[in-house]
């Protein structure tokens, strides 16, 4: 079968989830996969050069070339998934998974980026800023363990694309910024689950072959950074 859809992914990086968003809908693509550059680990000028925000992930659908990752999710969503993934609006959990869909690259992200970044700068301890992005973090894995302690998924009983794209933050993002998340056993349960999923081993296997997924409920012990 033909495709006009590409991903361009840079690995060690959140364009994993365009892989995995694929297989879990069956849908073919092709994969031209990129390696970070030492010592900054930034991407290569040859990725960077794909589209004018210079960043992961990044798609091509014919003539389209798209980054940032809400707005890829929405477009395949839209395009190729006929419904599968998503909820209608009359669903029960529909707010769950507009709620979750979202927070990951509003909220939970940008807030371990800024707690990564502040860690490489070095002491952090009496930064207000360093502490409102901790509390807000805590926050957030408290909402999510208290969620997942009701369902097995962040939008109920089934899964979506809100789980596909919340996964990269609680897993390889922790090779830039180690954390644990013992204190959380259904984040831990829910991660452990996510890991047997076929399309999962699939796209890890395809984007990043020489990385064992971050699945365990331990802080990595040897970051990249």
């Amino acid at each position: 079968m033909s495709c006009d859809l590409t991903i361009h992914h840079l690995r060690r990086s959140q364009s994993e989830r365009i892989i995995w968003l694929c297989e879990e809908l069956g849908i073919p693509y092709n994969l031209k996969c990129f390696d970070r550059q030492p010592p900054t680990l930034e991407a290569p000028n040859e990725y960077r050069n794909l589209h004018w925000s210079g960043t992961s992930p990044i798609i091509q659908d014919g003539k389209v070339m798209l980054g940032e990752t809400n707005a890829i999710f929405e477009y395949i969503l839209a395009k190729y998934a006929n419904g599968k993934l998503v909820l209608p609006a009359e669903h029960p959990q529909y707010a769950d998974y507009v709620f979750w869909l979202h927070r990951a690259n509003g909220t939970t992200q940008p807030g371990l980026v800024t707690v990564m970044f502040d860690r490489l700068r070095g002491d952090t301890d009496g930064d207000f800023g360093h502490k409102i992005a901790q509390t807000r973090l805590q926050s957030n894995f408290q909402a999510m363990e208290a969620q997942l302690g009701k369902f097995p998924f962040l939008a109920g009983d089934g899964f979506t694309a809100a789980d596909c794209i919340s996964i990269f933050s609680l897993t390889t993002l922790r090779l830039f910024i180690p954390y644990s998340l013992e204190k959380y056993p259904n984040i831990v349960r829910y991660l452990e689950e996510i890991g047997q999923r076929d399309a999962y081993k699939r796209a890890m296997k395809r984007g990043d072959p020489d990385l064992v997924p971050v699945l365990s409920a331990v802080a990595p012990k040897d970051p990249l950074w």
